[in-house]
């Protein structure tokens, strides 16, 4: 097997704020795995609030040598060696891990969904994400996202209430709140979130930093509203933990190392008796389409981070009216676009 990467910038359609950081573009590393005249395609999209870039991404991926492996037929083998090699390093890890199952679907000319014996028919609605701004920019952003039935609204910033009544004087549509940790006490968090349930709210995800989970228990006992861990929530071995002080998880692949372990982190989910959403970084439909395979088994989808720019190079999972639509091509369903 021959692994090759490059990188490329992602450019936003808008300045992308959360509580935390604030971005025009968001660099990316596409993978390739090449084997028995198939590629298979993968990709890592890094963050400094897990510890990578793009430097520490192609520095992980330089140190593999897969060349010893008879075939990503041996996914299982692969990915616990390269999942051993070093901590963290968990978007390089995806991508290597989304390349070999791509190549496995190509392979066997079938979509990962169907490998899996998944409903394509089955797929949820994702998640338009309004990111922190000005009123007149997110009102603008509403309007643009017309076709979706459900917005996710960035909160945890000092205006707060400004960006609801901004958003309630646009539309009615249901809303999901992501603090991404931003309100740092419970207390605070606890108002925030009586304020929400009178404004046509969801869920909330993440209302605290991510090792807080006394105050969150604390908070759930007190809230009406359901609570959704992501920062909380990387890998597996996190997940049994947060039974009792949350109600889902969100799973991204580049926070639990791929599709892999994405599948387990669902079954454990529902093991706990916890909902599922599945999330995404600023990425291109190659990490889209991969997450969006496994989006048959889940509760809720924000899958949106392709549509949110402006220079994505390759087709793959589409969206009508807000639902998810998996393409036919084998693999993950990903073609560069002409």
């Amino acid at each position: 097997m021959k692994l090759t990467f490059s990188t490329f910038d992602l450019k936003l359609k808008y300045t992308f704020t959360i509580s935390r950081s604030s971005r025009d573009v968001s660099p990316i590393v596409l993978v390739e795995v090449e084997h028995d005249g198939i590629t298979g395609l993968g990709e890592a999209s890094p963050t400094r609030r897990y510890g990578e870039t793009i430097e520490t991404v192609t520095a992980f991926l330089r140190s593999l040598d897969l060349s010893r492996y008879d075939s990503p037929f041996d996914l299982e083998a692969i990915m616990t060696d390269v999942d051993a090699k070093a901590p963290g390093n968990t978007s390089a890890k995806a991508g290597i891990d989304i390349a070999l199952h791509d190549w496995i679907g190509k392979k066997l000319n079938i979509p990962l969904y169907r490998y899996w014996g998944l409903d394509r028919s089955k797929t949820p609605f994702t998640s338009l994400t309004i990111g922190i701004d000005q009123p007149e920019v997110i009102e603008q952003k509403v309007r643009e996202a017309e076709e979706y039935p459900v917005l996710k609204v960035k909160l945890g910033g000092s205006n707060d209430e400004e960006i609801m009544k901004t958003i309630r004087h646009v539309t009615k549509k249901t809303l999901r709140v992501d603090a991404n940790e931003g309100w740092k006490t419970k207390e605070i968090a606890l108002e925030k979130i009586k304020w929400l349930e009178q404004e046509g709210v969801e869920f909330v995800e993440q209302p605290l930093p991510a090792r807080d989970l006394a105050g969150t228990a604390w908070l759930r006992e007190r809230v009406n509203l359901p609570l959704v861990a992501d920062e909380s929530s990387l890998r597996l071995d996190d997940v049994p933990g947060l039974r009792g002080v949350f109600d889902g998880i969100n799973i991204k692949l580049m926070k639990c190392a791929g599709l892999r372990e994405g599948m387990r982190m669902v079954a454990a989910a529902r093991a706990c008796g916890l909902k599922i959403m599945a999330g995404c970084m600023i990425e291109s439909s190659v990490a889209i389409s991969a997450a969006a395979q496994l989006s048959p088994l889940i509760d809720w989808a924000d899958l949106d981070g392709a549509v949110l720019t402006t220079n994505d190079p390759f087709d793959g999972v589409t969206i009508a009216q807000g639902r998810l639509l998996l393409p036919e091509r084998p693999g993950i369903g990903v073609q560069k676009r002409r």
